[in-house]
């Protein structure tokens, strides 16, 4: 074709068509060169090596595949991945920590710490960088409660939770339905009424069949949470700013401690202790509600299938105006002393990403009855429509929990103290006043 012979106007369109594909395949050009120079420097930062990562409830088929896609995007890093068993889970990490502060002694650059552990751990632990997430991301992207638990008193976040969970109400369907009920009442007074109701005895006294478990330590699986539960409904401030001394040789906090007792004291009691504990007698249908955490469905669903059961969210006081729920659930952190806080702290941001959270789940129903709860705030919906879930998704923007640092000791001498006042005929009083004192005693020791 001659240009030169062109009629000028389509001479023109031409030469401008030109232009505009030259600058269309520039302008690509341009664009792949940045995105190509941002990667390598985003790979840059983060550096290589290998990241040692302890989980604790998912088994490597749930985390791999999420692990290989990480990888895959970031050439360099290795992550190599663990489950690890509940026993002694606490201590041997601690243990590690320490050692490894001090020590060439190795310790995982990520590990899972439980919503109460932070004014224990965190001097062990990396805080969250805020190239990673901002403060101000992090409380809108997740539950308030989180931001709570794992904030520590320097104003650092030293977590990032990929579940939410927390205490709900277990309920018997066949058993409520045989009192005319379908789901236990929303409040404390109606929701006792209930228990009272669905409580059966024998002649002699003898429960046979216990509307709720509470009361004791000894049969009550979640006994500590469910009295630190009843304390925060009442306004109790159980632990200072400091999260150093707790105060609970009160006059309030011994009326709450009473109320939980009385439950299995004298002729009216609804649970004592010579019963089995209480997934037992909910799995041999001989108890109608108990309180835990979602998670204890797996057992149920694996223990006792032919058991129809539901959650419901706990009951409330009718004076509080805005309800309140106990958090109890777990989030990754990353070592102080890891050889690549950035890379560890990139690499759990990835997996609280919404895509990354519902491949979790989905991988995890795969083998068992739901996977963990969705800790985005985004994800909500998502669990409204599960029956195991629903119960989670209303509770989980109005739960709180508190500081225990030591929890599995301060877990123990609470039921102690429960124990001693049912089994011993200890007097409320010294037995808060026991426990005030142990437990002040070991916080002087683990959350400086």
């Amino acid at each position: 074709m001659d240009l030169q012979t062109l009629d000028p106007k389509k001479k023109k369109y031409l030469l401008m068509g030109g232009i505009a594909l030259i600058v269309v395949i520039v302008t690509t050009v341009v664009l792949l060169l940045i995105k190509a120079n941002a990667t390598n420097n985003d790979d840059s930062e983060l550096g290589t090596g290998e990241l040692v990562y302890w989980g604790l409830w998912e088994p490597s088929s749930v985390m791999q595949p999420l692990i290989d896609e990480y990888e895959s995007a970031h050439s360099g890093i290795t992550i190599l991945y663990s489950q690890q068993t509940y026993t002694n889970y606490e201590s041997r990490l601690y243990t590690r920590l320490q050692q490894s502060s001090t020590s060439a002694e190795p310790a995982p650059d990520i590990f899972r710490i439980h919503n109460t552990w932070v004014p224990k751990y965190y001097q062990y632990l990396y805080p969250l960088p805020t190239t990673v997430m901002s403060k101000e991301t992090y409380a809108t992207t997740f539950y308030p409660t989180a931001t709570e638990d794992f904030t520590a008193k320097d104003g650092n976040i030293y977590a990032m939770p990929l579940e939410i969970d927390g205490l709900v109400v277990f309920y018997n369907k066949q058993l409520l339905t045989a009192a005319g009920v379908t789901t236990p009442p929303t409040d404390w007074d109606s929701f006792v009424e209930l228990a009272e109701k669905l409580t059966k005895k024998s002649s002699t006294g003898k429960i046979t069949q216990s509307g709720l478990a509470i009361g004791t330590s000894s049969n009550v699986s979640h006994a500590s949470e469910i009295l630190s539960f009843l304390m925060l409904e009442q306004g109790i401030d159980i632990i200072n700013e400091t999260k150093t001394t707790v105060t609970l040789n009160t006059a309030k906090v011994k009326s709450v401690l009473d109320t939980y007792t009385n439950f299995a004291k004298g002729e009216n009691a609804i649970w004592d202790s010579s019963l089995g504990t209480d997934l037992n007698m909910f799995f041999q249908g001989k108890l109608a509600m108990f309180i835990a955490p979602s998670w204890r469905a797996f057992e149920i669903v694996q223990s006792a299938p032919t058991i129809e059961f539901g959650t419901s969210p706990l009951p409330q006081l009718a004076a509080n105006e805005q309800p309140i729920y106990y958090s109890t659930y777990w989030a990754e952190a990353v070592s102080k002393n890891s050889s690549n806080p950035k890379a560890a702290w990139d690499f759990i941001n990835f997996l609280a990403q919404k895509e990354q959270q519902k491949t979790m789940y989905s991988n995890a129903a795969k083998i068992r009855a739901f996977g963990e709860p969705y800790s985005l705030v985004e994800l909500n919906s998502e669990m409204t429509t599960n029956s195991y879930l629903s119960a989670i998704a209303t509770s989980a923007s109005k739960m709180t929990s508190w500081g225990m640092g030591d929890e599995s000791f301060v877990k123990a001498t609470l039921n102690e103290a429960i124990t001693s006042i049912i089994e011993d005929n200890v007097d409320s009083q010294t037995a808060l006043k026991t426990a005030e004192t142990a437990i002040n005693n070991q916080l002087a020791q683990t959350n400086r």
